[in-house]
């Protein structure tokens, strides 16, 4: 690691300045800069970067690049790939870390690819080992266990879950932000269009709370229920597999290995049975209250609080008891 300096965090654009995730790994890296006496330094690239770069100056970082391009308004791998590289080139990270998000699953793999280094995916936590450098714990088997990983190789490589940090106060005057000059090559691939997720209220990904319903809710109007009781706890309404293959909610509104990754602070469960595939998606949550008739559901297993009934009972009180308390 002589030759490797620094912590790299990739952050990225939201449509309202700095996205979350970014901030999220600055309060990570803050940890781990401590511990291994290392600078921290941000890479943002997109077009209009000035606001978002000094957020991101503020909450961590000693040193933001900013790469501002209209060529990089729109993610594409191509042009994005080059831009890291030739930053890396400069700045020989000992670490780099990005969100386990759309973009950070595409574009991590490549980097690391390139630059000849080992990537750990999917990360929930982050340490320093004095000689193992980047320590990544993650769930493997579906989430029923948790494998701690380092990286033999430099710089070492991880994407990781949102909501697995913390963002930093914002401080005054914070660090610097640095223009970096984009020269970028003709990409081979195209962008033909966006198609946009509608959403209402909170994110699911984002949300404190979120309620999410099973195949036993039986079909879509038991997501009004589920949404009213979402509405009330000012979280998101989400649903394990066979509802969203169903079409009783929208796919986006999918929890699992193959949906979103959430960590809320309450994930109720409604008629949920509990595959390993469901809990990979909702296990970090702080606080899970289980819904379910069958006394024998795995779900029990993995919940804080459980109630055995038939939710279409169950629910309807709760939401009202809810109700009144808050009308209080």
């Amino acid at each position: 690691m002589s030759d490797c300096a620094g912590i790299l965090v990739i952050a990225e654009m939201a449509e309202s300045g700095a996205a979350r995730i970014g901030l999220e790994l600055l309060g990570l890296a803050k940890g781990l800069a401590q511990e291994a006496g290392q600078t921290i330094a941000a890479v943002l690239l997109g077009s209009g970067l000035e606001a978002a770069a000094a957020e991101l100056a503020k909450c961590g970082a000693a040193t933001v690049y900013a790469v501002d391009s209209p060529e990089l308004a729109e993610y594409n791998p191509d042009s994005y790939l080059v831009a890291i590289l030739n930053l890396c080139e400069e700045l020989h990270p000992a670490a780099i870390l990005a969100g386990h998000t759309p973009m950070g699953q595409d574009l991590m793999p490549r980097l690391a690819f390139a630059l000849g280094a080992g990537l750990v995916t999917d990360c929930t936590s982050l340490s320093w080992d004095a000689a193992q450098g980047l320590v990544a714990s993650k769930p493997i088997y579906g989430g029923n266990a948790m494998a701690s990983l380092a990286s033999e190789t430099r710089p070492q490589m991880v994407t990781v879950r949102p909501k697995a940090g913390n963002p930093l106060e914002p401080v005054e005057p914070g660090g610097s932000v640095e223009a970096v000059e984009a020269v970028l090559p003709a990409p081979a691939i195209t962008l033909l269009g966006r198609v946009l997720e509608e959403n209402i209220g909170v994110k699911l990904e984002e949300s404190c709370v979120v309620v999410s319903g099973g195949r036993g809710i039986g079909g879509p109007d038991g997501f009004d229920q589920l949404r009213e009781l979402a509405g009330l706890l000012g979280g998101a309404v989400g649903a394990s597999r066979p509802p969203c293959d169903s079409e009783w909610i929208a796919c986006t509104s999918q929890v699992g290995i193959t949906g979103k990754l959430v960590a809320p602070d309450i994930y109720i469960a409604v008629a949920i049975s509990g595959s390993s595939q469901h809990l990979s998606g909702m296990s970090d949550s702080r606080n899970i209250v289980a819904i379910n008739k069958d006394p024998d559901a795995y779900i029990f297993k993995v919940a804080h609080y459980g109630v055995v009934g038939d939710w279409r009972r169950i629910l309807p009180s709760f939401t009202g008891k809810l109700a009144s308390l808050l009308a209080e």
